[in-house]
């Protein structure tokens, strides 16, 4: 199997009120790209919130800020310095409730999707419809880990594909019977898409293609452990 990554390029900055997937046609024919069955888009989730108005003004207050975190976590768990972790009302643990101030102007901060699950279900139906085959979408942030330094994008939002790929039951080379392995292909997908988008490259937008998976419709909160299973609790 051999797995391509394109940069969707051109694409420009998002403003409230934008058609997030006709700013991505606009990309791939800037780009070259025709989308084949079972590619995969990747969208960061700063387009989308942009698109979608969740922009917010808090100056260069420090204390608008940390209100402006406050307000979007639904719970706060663990504080250090500066560093707040939360628990968005999505579910999703991460540091500053995905309150964003990198990739926008000076004085603004971008805020999560409302709902990204049902964005990324949006923007693949838009596609679909404009260009007549079937893909998946993943809407990305970029997350600290808790096992491992360094950053990573994963998957915030997701349609047209599995989140998790089951293989518990299955058989290994060795016809060992897996027991715990559940892998989190939308994070791998939206960590390999950033290899291709960077953090400073202006490209918001990238297509996986040559995946192989199982059929499936997942979504983003399928990857959340459930807080009685989350020993970081």
């Amino acid at each position: 199997m051999t797995v391509s990554i394109f940069p969707v390029e051109g694409i420009g900055e998002a403003r409230p009120g934008d058609d997030v997937a006709d700013l991505l046609l606009h990309g791939l024919e800037a780009s070259a790209i025709t989308l084949v069955e079972g590619d995969v888009v990747v969208v960061t989730h700063k387009l989308v919130s942009k698109a979608e108005g969740r922009v917010v003004e808090i100056g260069d207050d420090p204390q608008a800020h940390r209100d402006l975190i406050l307000e979007q976590a639904a719970a706060v768990l663990r504080r250090r310095d500066l560093l707040v972790i939360t628990e968005t009302p999505h579910g999703f643990v991460c540091a500053n409730a995905g309150v964003d101030r990198s990739n926008v102007a000076p004085g603004l901060a971008v805020l999560l999707p409302v709902d990204p699950d049902r964005s990324a279900r949006r923007i693949r139906k838009r596609l679909q419809h404009a260009l007549g085959v079937l893909v998946g979408v993943i809407i990305t942030d970029t997350f600290g880990r808790a096992w491992r330094h360094g950053l990573s994008d994963v998957a915030i939002g997701v349609a047209g594909l599995p989140a998790i790929v089951d293989y518990r039951g299955s058989e290994d080379t060795f016809g060992n019977i897996l027991e715990v392995t559940e892998v989190a292909l939308a994070d791998e997908v939206a960590a390999a898409a950033d290899l291709v988008m960077g953090k400073a490259r202006a490209i918001p937008a990238a297509v996986v293609r040559g995946l192989d998976h199982p059929p499936g419709d997942g979504s983003a909160t399928d990857l959340i452990r459930e807080p009685a299973e989350d020993l970081f609790r």
